[in-house]
């Protein structure tokens, strides 16, 4: 097993929400296998922090029970599995009590490097780390990362970055996007930038419009307390969709450095053109889930899920329309694109490139435009779509799609986005993080639609469960005669 140790000595993972189910879902499962693949140095421990008046054993049971289902198979070993179960303690405290951060003092004395995830509620961010510092916990090497979502609204979003950044500096405070560690979307940098073919054309008029969807098929399930006060505008287009929209519309950076990206994507954000009422009723779709099917099972409606009231006007699905004022992007509209309980698990980018001005092969040929298919899950991939002759004596043309398997383009292992991520955070890197400019200008586009909405007094459209949405978010596009990509198949 080739080894990647973290050069740091001492290290110590403290997880706030330790018996959470980010945390036996996806931070320990990534834990584990950063620790199988030799990327966590021999002293690194890992304490998490809860609630529940358990022993350590009383965790490590719980652990042991919940975790390893979120191992792949292949992956997971008995010996080492108790090997990493070794690494973890356990602190039964209450997070909102200063006194009982004496208890956490006590099992970190003289750590080099202290990383404190906060796997809780946003509320309480403010609260641990003025405890934290309070109990003397935070150094100059200390590291915070924070998991979303960082507020409501521009304001609540500036209160939590204040009051954090009253006892971190900004280069020790991690935003984490896991999208932001998703092999395929770090793929997207080295494709805009790595390769001479695509960056004359990455621009208009060459590219006719950006489509960018996230499509799940479950409900919000145990979210429900959490979701019905965002809704999905909150928690999906605010974080993860503008992610991938700065990305696909930014500027070459000067260089790989964190706040040469960051500069360049916060520019894009600032780009965007901010919606007025007007634009609200027009280019925005807001809709919930009824009963329907998913995946050949019945599945009931938003307002059927355990917590949500009866009168809820929280939206499950969202498509707009966004316009960057820029030169490169005039008059190229993206389309986003998020709802739960749809037809299928899909997250995909999709550069619709803009039709020949004359073509010699008839109409046929001539509305069938390029297009590049960037897919981040289920599969990850890329396509491209474009025209060949099919077989015969004429000239008949048939889209065809060249395709690279970035799952099986190399034998090297594939992290996953929280491994990649918490790696990241031990080795001090903040490329792949948000800067607190860059989450308050997603929150100053963001804001205005949310506002339109309440202005509009504008209730969701009922679209069944295992559908795209309602019916408006394809005459969104049809407006502009365009298509979502399913429509086109």
């Amino acid at each position: 097993m080739t080894s990647n140790l973290v050069t740091h000595g001492s290290q110590e993972i403290v997880i706030f929400g330790g018996a959470g189910d980010l945390s036996f879902r996806k931070l320990l499962p990534a834990l584990y296998m950063a620790h199988l693949h030799d990327k966590l140095s021999a002293s690194t421990r890992i304490i998490a922090i809860g609630r529940q008046d358990w022993s350590r054993e009383a965790y490590l049971n719980f652990i042991d029970t919940h975790s390893p289902s979120f191992i792949e198979t292949d992956a997971f070993d008995a010996a080492q599995w108790q090997s990493f179960l070794a690494r973890l303690s356990y602190i039964s405290m209450d997070a909102t009590q200063a006194t009982h951060y004496a208890k956490l003092k006590a099992a970190c004395p003289q750590s080099l490097l202290r990383v404190f995830y906060l796997a809780t509620a946003p509320s309480l961010f403010a609260q641990i780390c003025a405890h934290l510092a309070s109990a003397d916990l935070i150094d100059s090497l200390a590291r915070v990362v924070l998991e979303k979502p960082l507020g409501t609204d521009l304001a609540s979003a500036r209160v939590i970055n204040t009051e954090v950044g009253r006892y971190f500096e900004e280069h020790q405070i991690y935003r984490i996007d896991h999208y932001l560690g998703k092999e395929t979307v770090q793929n997207l940098m080295v494709l805009r930038f790595g390769n001479s073919i695509f960056e004359p054309l990455w621009r208009a008029p060459h590219i006719r419009s950006v489509q960018i969807t996230v499509a799940e098929t479950v409900g919000v399930g145990s979210r429900a307390g959490f979701y019905d006060g965002a809704g999905a505008l909150r928690d999906m287009v605010q974080n993860h969709l503008l992610q991938l929209l700065c990305i696909v519309a930014m500027e070459s950076p000067i260089s790989l450095g964190a706040d040469d990206v960051r500069d360049e994507k916060l520019k894009v954000l600032r780009s965007l053109k901010k919606m007025n009422v007007n634009d609200v009723k027009r280019d925005t779709v807001r809709g919930q889930y009824t009963a329907g099917a998913c995946a050949g099972e019945a599945v009931g409606g938003y307002k059927e899920e355990d917590k949500v009231p009866a009168d809820s006007r929280t939206e499950t699905f969202v498509a707009l329309r966004a316009t960057i004022n820029n030169a490169r992007w005039a008059n190229v509209p993206f389309f986003l694109r998020t709802g739960k309980r749809m037809q299928k698990r899909q997250s995909e980018i999709i550069i619709e490139f803009s039709e020949q001005p004359f073509t010699i092969f008839g109409l046929a040929a001539h509305h069938q435009p390029n297009r590049l298919i960037i897919r981040l899950q289920p599969e990850e991939s890329i396509q491209l779509e474009m025209m060949v002759k099919e077989p015969g004596s004429g000239m008949n043309l048939n889209p065809v799609r060249l395709g690279l398997d970035l799952q099986h383009s190399s034998d090297k292992r594939r992290a996953e986005a929280y491994e990649r991520l918490l790696m990241d955070v031990l080795k001090g890197r903040l490329t792949h993080f948000m800067r607190r400019d860059e989450l308050e200008a997603a929150w100053m586009w963001i804001e205005p639609i949310l506002d339109g909405w309440e202005a509009l007094d504008d209730k969701p459209l009922d679209y069944c469960a295992g559908s795209w949405g309602p019916g408006a978010s394809s005459a969104l596009m049809a407006r502009e005669d365009q298509k979502w990509l399913e429509e086109c198949q």
